[in-house]
């Protein structure tokens, strides 16, 4: 059976008024405009008490100073603006490892396949919204959809703030009264076109007669009938991809004990297994990273033949590369990384198939109570090497 593909798109509401507004609280809850204030300057962006007054992104300031008079006119801090926006697809990279920026206030996620971590795709885009405004104090807007064109759809519907699903079978009827406009690659020309056949919404644009259209259109024909039948086959293609995931701490007072040493990779190990497989990656490489109080650093790593996802794996070669570095002071850091990723879910080989099961099934039960509450509400306790007749590995 197939699996079903899901892309959100995330939008940020009135990205630049936003951050002004936030940063300046006195000039919160009223009309914010950014753009060029010379003579010939556009708006970039209008907060929505602005847009109340008709003020829109890409008209000229002239006429946006001329409808809204009593107006916020702001030049804007692009510098601001990219630094935040790298903060926020940091934000995302945490839910999907597929994350395609379109710009620095949007971009797209796949999430395809990520029904083991969480519910549903919805709960995915909830959880991102939660974390943008709890992280950055800002809201966004979120679509859901089996396609990249209907996700970006979705968001515009209910803004600000606002969650738009499209399920599978709904995608032509969730879009048949919108405006024709509303299509990629239908502009003023192509509209004026249509709108002279008596095609004004995207459901009359599905139904029309491809031979008819092609002759009134050309090539474009095509790529927007597909469209207008919520068709859209593109893949989200992500800016860059992870070469590790990893996590380090470091202790107030210097670890002196392998006990002690062997719980605090039993942590980290945890940590970096959950969000290796919340970000849908399976590594072969783990590397313990140790620095004395003295700020001496030692680096080992293990590669495994085939790849791993699983807390025990990764601590059973984080525990082994341990054993092996000679202790003769207090260690003030220790971390755990996975190196050499590639794109899965599953660990397949490491362990005999009934205890890989049953090993997988615990993973998710935590999985879906960290990605609920924090990585922090559950932590596994490292049994006594002595009592339990096993040595480390």
């Amino acid at each position: 059976m197939e699996m079903q593909r899901w892309i959100i798109h995330i939008d940020m509401d009135a990205y630049f008024a936003a951050v002004e507004q936030r940063d300046h609280p006195e000039i919160r809850g009223k009309p914010v405009i950014i753009g060029g204030l010379s003579g010939r300057g556009v708006v970039s962006t209008a907060s929505y008490e602005a847009r109340r007054f008709g003020v829109h992104s890409a008209m000229p300031m002239t006429e946006a100073q001329r409808r809204c008079p009593n107006g916020i006119y702001l030049p804007g801090d692009h510098r601001k603006y990219a630094r935040i926006s790298m903060q926020i697809m940091k934000i995302l990279e945490n839910f999907s490892p597929l994350v395609e920026p379109l710009s620095l206030d949007e971009a797209f996620l796949d999430v395809s396949g990520m029904d083991w971590l969480y519910h549903d795709p919805v709960d995915i885009a909830k959880k991102i919204q939660e974390r943008i405004y709890q992280d950055l104090q800002l809201t966004a807007s979120a679509g859901v959809a089996p396609n990249k064109f209907l996700a970006k759809m979705a968001s515009e519907m209910k803004k600000p703030n606002g969650l738009t699903v499209i399920r599978p079978g709904e995608e032509a009827a969730a879009i048949a009264n919108l405006p024709i406009r509303r299509l990629w690659g239908v502009g003023e020309t192509t509209a004026g076109v249509l709108s002279k056949a008596g095609i004004e919404t995207i459901g009359q644009l599905a139904k029309a007669d491809p031979v008819f259209l092609e002759k009134q259109l050309g090539k474009l024909a095509y790529e927007i009938c597909e469209l207008a039948k919520g068709k859209d086959d593109r893949e989200v293609i992500s800016a860059h991809a992870p070469k590790s995931i990893g996590k380090e701490t470091t202790f107030a007072t210097n670890l002196k004990s392998k006990t002690d040493i062997l719980d605090q990779l039993l942590i980290l190990s945890e940590k970096v297994g959950w969000r290796l497989r919340k970000n849908g990656y399976v590594g072969r490489t783990v590397t313990v990273k140790l620095r004395f109080a003295s700020f001496r650093t030692l680096n080992r790593s293990h590669t495994f033949a085939e790849p791993i996802c699983l807390d025990e794996a990764i601590y059973a070669a984080a525990g082994m590369l341990a054993a092996k570095m000679t202790l003769n002071e207090g260690v003030r850091l220790l971390g755990v990384s996975i190196s050499n990723l590639e794109p899965g879910g599953k660990q397949i080989s490491l362990f005999p198939d009934e205890t890989e099961i049953k090993k997988k099934l615990v993973c998710q039960t935590v999985d879906k109570l960290k990605n609920k509450y924090g990585e922090t509400v559950l932590m596994r306790g490292r049994v006594d090497e002595e009592k339990s007749k096993t040595k480390m590995p």
